[in-house]
């Protein structure tokens, strides 16, 4: 049986075409998936913020009812216990009730998404009144 050197060379020719559009079918499909990447990205970061600003308003009311305690600002202190980006937002009413003073510490939630509110976060600590 002889050997046909063209039709092998024309199987050649359409296996590296077909190659060269797989190659563009992964492109297309990688650019379909990177919203969604983007959009876990973002949720994590998100989820973070919120971890963390629910840590600070737990220093904030801490803080705060220390300072409340030896009858100083407990709004003062909230505001310097949390990170500066994070002060604007946090209030520390304090409740003094008996012997002890109660502040409960709310902190705005930042958003990464224009629009979106995730509200405050809210953490209270009490401290006996200090004479």
């Amino acid at each position: 049986m002889p050997y046909d050197r063209g039709r092998h060379r024309d199987h050649d020719h359409d296996r590296d075409r077909d190659r060269d559009r797989d190659r563009g079918q992964v492109a297309i499909e990688y650019l379909g998936f990177i919203p969604i990447l983007m959009l876990v990205a973002m949720a994590v970061i998100q989820i973070g913020l919120i971890a963390y600003t629910a840590q600070q308003a737990g220093t904030a009311a801490r803080a705060g009812a220390r300072a409340a305690s030896l009858r100083q600002s407990s709004e003062q202190a909230c505001a310097s216990a949390v990170s500066s980006w994070l002060a604007d937002g946090t209030s520390c009413p304090a409740s003094y009730g008996g012997r002890e003073v109660t502040v409960t510490a709310g902190v705005d939630i930042p958003s990464i998404v224009p629009g979106w509110d995730f509200g405050r976060a809210h953490k209270t600590a009490t401290m006996p009144l200090d004479h």
